[in-house]
């Protein structure tokens, strides 16, 4: 589809839903691109979306029920579906039908089968596919990767990755509750796709589940230790059901290894660099957008850094960071972990 002179994107998107106002807002804010049109089967929360824009000063995005009708009548350069995993594998095969850029929500898919089967799709009609895998785009991982890139540690040896916490994920997303591959595909997905972020792909995985919430059809906690390609050790650890003080939601808990030091990413997004040099303390906190709130500051800044990257990704021609070959990777390590899990053994990513 051609765009318009100038370089602007004219952006849709399909998904009206609870974490889709930050991606509503974020298209919105971005710099060259035109927000057309809103999309869900609920017609009055497409219609809320739309208000919202409104309320925001824009122009009002037109309202649909239907992404193929949309797609006919706007004709964007770029779909955002933002919507549950189950509905991914139609709504990308209409965006790629179409011939155009798809952004798409994690999880990918309901399964590894399905990942590989629409990312097929999408290279047959070679449309560019990204997934909005957006940790790796939080301000506070962003530093820490330079710090990284920039030796400070030297060489990575062992590393956790903690996201445990006790906030209610099944208050504001009560289908989760319903859910039989939970904590793993709804969260831990994030920190595998950060471990790679930081330390390459893995060779191979050891994961152990629990399930402690009462009246929840899947897992709400596990434990996993990934071996990576270039020998790092890291933990990675993730929980709904873990009550500490101060909650540290919802903060990534970070402490790293290195031939020359270590570095520690504490409560507060505190930075703490300890070499023979001496010891660098600082703030990596992330910063709110405009129209963010400080609560939520580093998800609604990272969904802003994510939508920004593949904005330059589809403009420039190049491979998003996080393309949809690039995260079946991450999604291989899901799979793997509940292989894993059901066998109490190691799972070697190269037989998934």
């Amino acid at each position: 589809m051609a765009r318009q002179a100038g370089g602007r994107l004219r952006v849709a998107m399909v998904g009206c839903g609870f974490f889709a106002r930050n991606h509503l807002l974020a298209w919105h804010h971005l710099p060259d691109v035109d927000l057309e049109g809103v999309c869900d089967l609920d017609r009055g929360r497409a219609e809320a979306f739309a208000d919202l824009i409104e309320e925001q000063g824009g122009r009002r995005p037109a309202v649909h029920t239907d992404l193929a009708a949309m797609l006919a009548e706007l004709r964007p350069d770029l779909v955002d579906v933002v919507t549950t995993m189950e509905s991914h594998e139609a709504l990308v095969g209409i965006c790629a039908e179409a011939g155009v850029a798809t952004i798409c929500q994690k999880p990918f898919a309901p399964d590894l089968a399905t990942v590989r089967r629409i990312v097929t799709k999408a290279e047959a009609a070679g449309i560019a596919l990204m997934i909005h895998e957006n940790f790796r785009f939080q301000g506070p991982m962003m530093a820490v990767r330079r710090c990284l890139d920039e030796g400070r540690i030297g060489t990575p040896l062992a590393a956790r990755l903690s996201w445990r916490c006790g906030f209610d994920v099944f208050k504001g997303q009560p289908y989760l509750a319903r859910v039989e591959r939970l904590v793993l595909l709804d969260l831990v997905i994030h920190l595998f796709d950060l471990a790679r972020f930081l330390f390459g792909d893995v060779a191979r995985i050891l994961a152990r589940t629990q399930r402690v919430r009462q009246g929840i059809a899947g897992e709400d906690g596990a434990v996993c230790l990934l071996q990576h390609e270039n020998g790092t050790i890291c933990e990675v650890l993730g929980s709904y059901h873990t009550r500490i003080d101060p909650d540290p939601f919802p903060q990534t808990l970070i402490r790293i290894d290195g031939t020359q030091g270590h570095l520690e990413v504490g409560h507060d997004y505190a930075l703490a660099i300890r070499t023979a040099a001496g010891t660098e303390r600082r703030s990596i906190a992330p910063v709110a957008p405009d129209w963010g709130d400080p609560v939520w500051a580093m998800v609604q800044e990272s969904v802003l850094n994510t939508q920004a990257h593949f904005v330059q990704a589809v403009q420039s021609g190049q491979e998003a960071a996080t393309s949809a070959r690039d995260n079946e990777k991450t999604f291989a390590l899901v799979e793997a972990a509940y292989r894993s899990d059901a066998s109490a053994a190691w799972v070697d990513l190269a037989t998934v």
